[in-house]
Parts: structure tokens; C-alpha cells; sequence
């Protein structure tokens, strides 16, 4: 379809006719005047202008001035003049003629002949528009870093003159971690002749002396593609994990072989690593959720580790799930794709239940062998001997284990819930204890003696129980600064280590230690954790979330898989949820398939496709009458949403449908925001296909 354009005047006394001989006739008379004379060849050039409405997500043709036409290449960066405002746009072809019937402006000048927007990534950038009902500069801007023309001029080799490490063929193969799966080394083998194999892969549990063996296994898939003479584009959830990656990457395969890209890097150093990708300089990229818009020539491999964790769902209009951009790009590039995790998502299950994908899974005996020993601390035989275990926050179990696990190395405790008190409640009636200001939950920092307002920040003084009348209030929910300082006072001779939202540690030694963190910052150990409980696992199952169980289970698994082998693990939960006896039994697999079925039972993704619409009600039911939705959709609500302020009312509505019509329900989502935003509605409506918090 030929994209529509954009009438913007040039001179309001000559049109420009269709064509490419009309525009150099017209351009010669124009150059007897003063004008800059038209490019010959390709005269017109397709700009995807940056612009936030919806209704303009389409390419607009400029003419190209002659003293631009060796700079103004496809994927540079230019300046138009558009709506009477210059703006920045990015070049995504040259053309011979143009199908529109107007006047065309020029291009006002190159901002840089670096050609940043390669064709597969801007095909890229379209599709995922398309699949989320956004629009492209929306995608690019996520896609393309910001310039930095010092950056640029640093270095003028020729492309491809640094390509890498020399891997042949005749180098040997060598499996490495993968030699532990039954499919491993048919994986490696595919990777090197060339192939483009699809995977899901269940990682063993365990640590080495130089940390996780996931990162050497990310390390090896990614050798064997460099053998087959491809490139491959690793994505992690957050900075930690592309620090033990880039480890093991120059290690594996030497310094200088990839560069690593994280949001930590300052705008300067993530455009330079950035562009040594987009030049040819390396052929691997490793990084974060932005990195899966790495410009890797000719990939090979896409890997995503650990997809289940929210790090991976961008933040940014239109939301993109890492794990789909990669699913995305495999398919264009015909590359392969590996999703790997010591746990499993649903989204990952039904890949391989649709046959898209295959799994890569140890065999029994040795996962037994790796796993840790799992002991639930509300059993029989434990309460028998302890009755107040029942009731006790750390019961006898768990002090044991931590005190037998200090003999010989650090342990780890992870608390689901951070701070000091993050909630407070009424001590006589048990009632949550909220600011009267604004409705916000009272908490308690550390080293104060009054209770704050979360929300607003008021200290509660001489606050009341609307309830009972009573003053005072204890805690309801204990965060990990005070269960640190708690098991400070009873091991008063072994160091405490905290690690959360307030500062991460990276690593651990191996001497004495009891380490408290939040899940997800659990630092790595040198050679493993000696023991490890999990606490409060009400805290993570009792959540209001669609994917609490599987949620819950991945972060167990991410700390229990930091444990030497058969080393003691205690978790606080009733061991009758599916979620500890997938625990107990370290088989994330049978956890996985059971919810695929639970969620294709109930119609809830992945096995549906769902889109929410959030806005204010007005804005909301007016969309909902505006908007063609294919038949088989179903609309649920609007409801009210909670909000975290209090001080806006605001709806959801959800509408789901068959994932084969998905690509329907995008395009009416689309062309819905599209018409509000082009008679200029005054409330925007949020649009979120397949959002991680459905409920």
C-alpha cells in the first residue's frame, strides 16, 4: 500500500507535478531563481517524521535538495519543516517519483549520514507498532538511542573491519553446561551448521566457584553461532545479570567479541557500543530489555533469559514485552531463539504446545543431583515437634537451618516485602492503619518513632483507629531492614548483608554471612549459599495477580538456585500449594503446564489475547462506543481501577479475543486512538495488549 503524504507548500505560486521528469523541469525553473536544484536520481525521499499522534504513523514524501543527495541516505537522521515546525525524522527510502498530488517540501538538512535505521530494524520497529497498537516513532525511540555527533566522529573505519573472534569450524566443539541436557548438544550442533532451531530451556540449579552456570551455557550457544558464521543478541532482565554475562561471554569467546549495552552506561558509551553493532565491529550484543533492538548483522540467535521477570515489559508507550520483540525478530531474520529460565512461563509452555518451539530439559537423575533439598516448614513431622510453628514468623526450622548453613558458608533469607514496617495496623482491632489525609497505608522507617502516610507523606501523630479508637498499632507486613536487624540481634557474631531497592549487592564471598534480600537481589555467591529460607510466602501468593503462583515459583526458584547442591532450603508456605510442591519437587515444567491449562480454562492469556483500555469513564465508554471490534470479541467491564494517589477516578476495560485474531483486535485498537487523536480529544485513553497485570 503506498503510504499517504503530506501537503506542506514549498512556494504558493508552483506546484510540483508527478513524477520524475516533472520534478526536474520544475526544478531547473527554480534554479534560475536561487533555488537549490532536486537530486537526479531519487528525488524523493520517504521520512518517517517523529511525532506522537497516533493518526500520522505513516511515512510522508520530501524532496531531496542536490546539495543533500550524498548524505540523505535510507536510516539517517533528518530534519523536515511538518505542520509549519521543524521536527527530526528518520530517511526510510529514496524514490524515483511520488503518488502525491500536492506540493512537496524539501528536506531541510541531514542531521547525520550515519544510516542509525537499517531496514530489518525498522521492519522490526513497524511490526511491534502493529502488534501493540502503537506507532513506530513510539518504537524507534526505544529502538534508535539519541546522537551524539562526538561519538560518530571517533571512529572512521571501514564497516566489518573488526569482526571478530576467529571461530572454525575446526576449533572442536565443546558442549560445556549443555552436555547436562538431553538436548543440548543437538542444540549446539544445529547452531553451528547454520540453523535457526526455537527453544525453551529449564536451567539446572547451581553455582560454581565463579558463579551461576547459566551465563557459561549463554556463553556457549553463542560461540556456536559465531561458528556458523551468524550473529546473536542476547537479553537480560537487569544490570546484574549482563555484568555475570559479560563475564562469561570474554571469557568464552575473548575481550573485544561483543559489546554489553545497559541504561547505566550514560547516553555517550551506550551510542559507542551501539554503534560498533550497527558497523560490523562485533557480532554479539548483550544487555537489557532495550538491546533487543540491537543492530546485529545477520542474526543467528536471539536469547532471552529468564522471561518471566517484569523487567522484561517496557514501561514506555506502546509496552513491548521483550520476549515477543525477539519472538518478532526471530521470524523476520529467520534466526533461531532460545527462552531460557530456571523456571517457566506460560507464554514459553504454549510455544512448545504449539509446536513453535522445542524444549531443552535435564534429565531427572540430574536434577535431583543439582537441586537443592526443599523442606516446607508447616509439616507434619515439624509441627509435631514445634506447635508454635504454626504461628512463628521464623520457627525452629528455619533457625536451625540458618545456623547449620553459617558453619560452613553464607546464607541467604529472602523477604518478599522491602523497608523497614511498610505496613502498619490498629493493635487492638487488627484493622489496617490509613492516613486520614488521603486513604495512603501507614508504614514505619527505620530509626523513627512515628508512622508516615506512603502516599502523601504525612506523619501520622496523633492518628486514630476509625475502627475502635485506638492509638497505638503494630506491624502488619515486616520488611527486610527490620527481619536484618532482627537476625542481627540473634547472631550477634556474624556479619548481616542487606540488599534491595536501596543499594544491590552484586556478589558474596564465601566466608560467614547472613545475607537478607528482596527477591530478584539476591547477590551471587562464590561457590553457592549453604543454606537459604524463603519467608513470608503469603506475601507472594496472597497477591491479587493473574500470575502470582507462577511468579511466586520464579522467584523461589532464582534464590534456591543459588544454593550448593542438596543444600538446606526452607520455604514459609502451606506445603499443599501447587506452587511448593513444584518447589519440593524442582519441576517448574509440570507448574507451567498446569497453568497453560488453568488460564486456556478461565480465557485469560497467553491462551486469549487481551487488551485494556484505562483512562477516566467518560473517556473509556466513549471509546468503547466508537471503536469496531471484530465479532468475537468479548468486552469486559469498564470497572474501576485502584489508583495510587486516590485524588483521580479512573476505569478499565479489558476486551479479549482467539489469539489468531489478534492481529485484528491491534488494528481497531489502533485506528480507535487514531480517530480521537485526530479530532483532537481532550483524555487519552491508555491501550495495553497483553499486559502483565490483567487482574
Amino acid at each position: 500500500m503506498t503510504p499517504t503524504t503530506l501537503a506542506i507548500p514549498v512556494t504558493p505560486a508552483v506546484a510540483v507535478p508527478v513524477g520524475g521528469a516533472g520534478l526536474l523541469e520544475l526544478d531547473a525553473a527554480r534554479a534560475t531563481r536561487g533555488v537549490p536544484e532536486l537530486a537526479a536520481a531519487s528525488p524523493v525521499a520517504r521520512v518517517l517524521v517523529d511525532t506522537p499522534l497516533p493518526h500520522l504513523d505513516r511515512p510522508f514524501d520530501y524532496l531531496v535538495p542536490a546539495p543533500l543527495d550524498a548524505t540523505a541516505v535510507p536510516g539517517c537522521r533528518v530534519r523536515v519543516r511538518f505542520a509549519g515546525k521543524l521536527v527530526d525524522g528518520f530517511l526510510l527510502e529514496r524514490a524515483e517519483t511520488t503518488d502525491h498530488q500536492g506540493k512537496l517540501a524539501r528536506l531541510e538538512r541531514v542531521v547525520s549520514a550515519e544510516p542509525v535505521l537499517t531496514p530489518e530494524i525498522a521492519a522490526l520497529a513497524r511490526a511491534v507498532a502493529d502488534r501493540y497498537a502503537g506507532t513506530m516513532a513510539d518504537v524507534l525511540r526505544l529502538a534508535v538511542p539519541p546522537r551524539h555527533a562526538r561519538v560518530e566522529a571517533e571512529d572512521h573505519d571501514t564497516p566489518g573491519t573488526h569482526p571478530g573472534p576467529k571461530i572454525t569450524p575446526e576449533s572442536g566443539p565443546d558442549s560445556g553446561p549443555w552436555a547436562d541436557y538431553r538436548e543440548g548438544e543437538a542444540f549446539l550442533a544445529a547452531l553451528a551448521r547454520g540453523d535457526s532451531p526455537r527453544a525453551v530451556w529449564t536451567a539446572l540449579p547451581g553455582t560454581t566457584e565463579h558463579g551461576p552456570q547459566w551465563p557459561e551455557a549463554v556463553a556457549v550457544a553463542v560461540r556456536e553461532v559465531l561458528r556458523g558464521g551468524r550473529g546473536a543478541l542476547v537479553v537480560l532482565p537487569d544490570g546484574k545479570d549482563v555484568t555475570l554475562a559479560d563475564a562469561a561471554l570474554s571469557a568464552v569467546l575473548g575481550p573485544g567479541a561483543h559489546v554489553a549495552l545497559t541504561a547505566d552506561l550514560g547516553p555517550a558509551e551506550r551510542y559507542r557500543r551501539w554503534l560498533r553493532a550497527l558497523r560490523g565491529r562485533v557480532r554479539v550484543v548483550v544487555g537489557t530489555r532495550g538491546a533487543a533492538f540491537a543492530p546485529v548483522a545477520d542474526l543467528g540467535l536471539a536469547i532471552i533469559w529468564d522471561d518471566g521477570d517484569d523487567l522484561h515489559s517496557e514501561r514506555l508507550a506502546p509496552y513491548p514485552h521483550a520476549r515477543e520483540v525477539l519472538a518478532l525478530r526471530a521470524h523476520q531474520a529467520r534466526a533461531g531463539l532460545l527462552i531460557g529460565g530456571h523456571a517457566r512461563t506460560a507464554e514459553a509452555t504454549r510455544l512448545i504446545a504449539a509446536g513453535w518451539a522445542g524444549p531443552v530439559v535435564a534429565a531427572r537423575a540430574t536434577v535431583r543431583a543439582r537441586a537443592p533439598k526443599v523442606r516446607p516448614a508447616g509439616e507434619d513431622a515439624e509441627l509435631a515437634r514445634d506447635e508454635a510453628a504454626r504461628a512463628a514468623r521464623l520457627p525452629s526450622l528455619a533457625w536451625r537451618t540458618l545456623r547449620a548453613g553459617l558453619e560452613t558458608g553464607p546464607v541467604l533469607v529472602q523477604v518478599p516485602r522491602r523497608g523497614y514496617l511498610p505496613a502498619l495496623a490498629c493493635q487492638s482491632c487488627r484493622a489496617p492503619a490509613r492516613c486520614g489525609h488521603c486513604g495512603g497505608p501507614f508504614a514505619l522507617r527505620a530509626g523513627h518513632v512515628s508512622p508516615y502516610c506512603r502516599w502523601c507523606g504525612r506523619i501520622a501523630a496523633d492518628w486514630r483507629c476509625p475502627s475502635c479508637g485506638g492509638g497505638r498499632v503494630r506491624a502488619q507486613v515486616v520488611g527486610a531492614r527490620r527481619t536484618a536487624e532482627e537476625l542481627g540481634r540473634a547472631f550477634p557474631s556474624v556479619p548481616v548483608k542487606t540488599s534491595g531497592r536501596d543499594g544491590v549487592l552484586a556478589t558474596v564471598g564465601p566466608g560467614r554471612a547472613l545475607v537478607v534480600a528482596t527477591p530478584g537481589a539476591e547477590p551471587v555467591p562464590r561457590g553457592g549459599y549453604a543454606a537459604a529460607v524463603l519467608l513470608d510466602g503469603w506475601a507472594l501468593l496472597g497477591r491479587p495477580d493473574l500470575r502470582a503462583a507462577e511468579e511466586t515459583l520464579r522467584r523461589w526458584m532464582n534464590a534456591a538456585a543459588l544454593l550448593r547442591p542438596s543444600a538446606e532450603l526452607v520455604v514459609l508456605a502451606d506445603s499443599s500449594l501447587p506452587s511448593v510442591q513444584a518447589l519440593l519437587r524442582w519441576d517448574p515444567v509440570t507448574h507451567a503446564e498446569r497453568e497453560l491449562a488453568d488460564r486456556t480454562e478461565l480465557g485469560f492469556p497467553p491462551a486469549m489475547k487481551m487488551a485494556t483500555l484505562t483512562g477516566s469513564p467518560g473517556a473509556v465508554r466513549e471509546m468503547l462506543g466508537e471503536i469496531t471490534l471484530p465479532p468475537e470479541a468479548q468486552v469486559l467491564g469498564p470497572v474501576p481501577v485502584p489508583s495510587s494517589r486516590g485524588d483521580h477516578v479512573r476505569e478499565r476495560a479489558m476486551v479479549r479475543i482467539a489469539p489468531d485474531l489478534g492481529p485484528a483486535l491491534a488494528a481497531a485498537l489502533k485506528g480507535a486512538v487514531g480517530v480521537r487523536s485526530a479530532r483532537k480529544a481532550p483524555e487519552v485513553v491508555k491501550v495495553c495488549i497483553d499486559p502483565l497485570d490483567v487482574i
